[in-house]
């Protein structure tokens, strides 16, 4: 394989990696409404697990306020149900065919509980861009094996990877810093 292209591959993974990480961050709740919190929640509904983006319409009429419209009435109580059981933490309350989720303030316990949950998320992230790095200094030994790269040229390839590495371990680090800042605000 070629240097170069195993060098984008570990970039590209690792953007990859970092993009979910924010997207994770976006499904924790700040204490404001958002329909992040809840657009991913998988429903049984038709006979299939569906997203509730497509089930529903998501607005946020009020700043701690939820309202869920079902595009069909039939799925109200199939999308309470899975509201119920996953890890939001909000109880809808169904009001005819909508459900509104009014979002409570946060505790001081609660605040400190949803940090430990993204510092646990930040390290999955930096994990994950550690094993990218990983399998592209692989590639770059089985390629020098290969003789397509020198001993010298590994070497600068492989100071680059782990410059992408901690690029990308500081961009994961400004992101948890900034997202921390935003739960603990009251």
């Amino acid at each position: 394989m070629d240097p170069d292209e195993i060098m984008l591959e570990a970039e590209a993974a690792m953007e990859k990696g970092f993009d979910y990480l924010q997207h994770e961050f976006s499904s924790v709740r700040t204490g404001k409404a958002s329909p992040a919190l809840v657009e991913n929640i998988d429903v049984e509904a038709y006979g299939a697990q569906m997203k509730l983006k497509q089930l529903a319409l998501i607005t946020t009429p009020e700043p701690r306020l939820l309202v869920i419209q079902p595009f069909d009435a039939s799925t109200t109580k199939d999308i309470e149900r899975a509201i119920k059981e996953s890890k939001v933490g909000i109880n809808p309350i169904v009001d005819g065919k909508i459900i509104r989720m009014p979002i409570p303030a946060l505790s001081e316990e609660r605040r400190k509980d949803l940090v430990k949950g993204i510092k646990q998320m930040a390290e999955e992230a930096r994990v994950r861009v550690r094993s990218t790095r990983r399998e592209g200094i692989d590639g770059l030994k089985k390629a020098q094996k290969a003789g397509a790269i020198s001993e010298d040229q590994f070497g600068s390839l492989e100071t680059e990877m782990q410059k992408l590495t901690d690029q990308f371990g500081k961009k994961i680090d400004d992101a948890t810093a900034t997202k921390e800042a935003e739960i603990l605000k009251v």
